[in-house]
């Protein structure tokens, strides 16, 4: 049993692993990073968010999200805009909103690849599953 659960621990995290290889390499082909293109899509679901709210939403810390969202900024994607208090709301810019419908693009390509040797029933139990483990948290 205890051999089976360690088995089962790696191969999610060889999976996790290679689809974020694959991931990362064709989201630079569009200029961007599967860390900045993650970060886009939690900015773009929870517009006006802190910082905070966001490096939780990216499974980051406050401090790797501060310095990635810092090279948003510069590169034009997000904006940071003043909240209620000291609150820091980030916004997507145009630009980051193209940006990110492109990582959407190849991201649908690389996810179709990464799942094809599952059916379709297979991955809405797969993902049935998944959810009812985070579900524990």
């Amino acid at each position: 049993m205890h051999d089976d659960l360690q088995l089962l621990g790696r191969a999610v995290k060889q999976a996790q692993y290679r689809q974020h290889r694959a991931l990362d390499s064709a989201l630079s082909a569009v200029g961007t990073t599967l860390a900045q293109w993650d970060a886009l899509r939690a900015v773009d679901r929870t517009p006006g968010a802190s910082a905070r709210e966001l490096a939780a939403a990216t499974f980051q810390s406050e401090q790797a999200f501060g310095t990635l969202v810092g090279r948003l900024v510069a590169q034009g994607l997000v904006e940071r805009r003043p909240g209620h208090g000291r609150r820091i709301q980030h916004h997507l810019t145009p630009e980051g909103e193209r940006t990110l419908q492109t990582g959407h693009a190849v991201a649908a390509e690389v996810l179709a690849d990464c799942f094809a040797g599952l059916s379709t029933a297979e991955r809405a139990t797969l993902l049935g599953l998944l959810e009812r483990l985070n579900a524990r948290e």
